[in-house]
């Protein structure tokens, strides 16, 4: 079984500017377009799945949702249907990404 790791907002940006990593965002669709990471890619946790969930063992798959209160549900769920040893999660959120000063989209 995958494990999964904790990542913070600051390391998670340094990744995804340099196409290392594919964010996942697990949230509902109506919390995505209030506020989402640039990039991030919608898939509620309920639809977790291999068939969703993309399979790129070349970069590192990261997910989030609002702050840590789901996470390690969605994490738990989701990161048995990922190939490869590791998954991630975004340690706060979108809440501590935008903490740390981080642009979202929203809509």
């Amino acid at each position: 079984m995958n494990g999964v790791q904790p990542v913070d907002p600051k390391t998670l940006k340094r990744w995804l500017d340099a196409g290392e990593a594919i964010l996942i965002d697990v949230r509902e669709v109506d919390e995505y377009n209030k506020a989402y990471i640039s990039g991030s890619i919608l898939i509620p946790v309920k639809n977790c799945g291999p068939e969703i969930l993309p399979q790129n063992p070349d970069k590192k798959i990261v997910f989030h949702c609002k702050s840590d209160e789901h996470i390690e549900k969605a994490c738990e769920v989701c990161a048995r249907a990922i190939t490869g040893p590791v998954t991630y999660n975004l340690e706060g959120g979108i809440e501590a990404w935008t903490a740390e000063g981080f642009e979202v989209k929203h809509g």
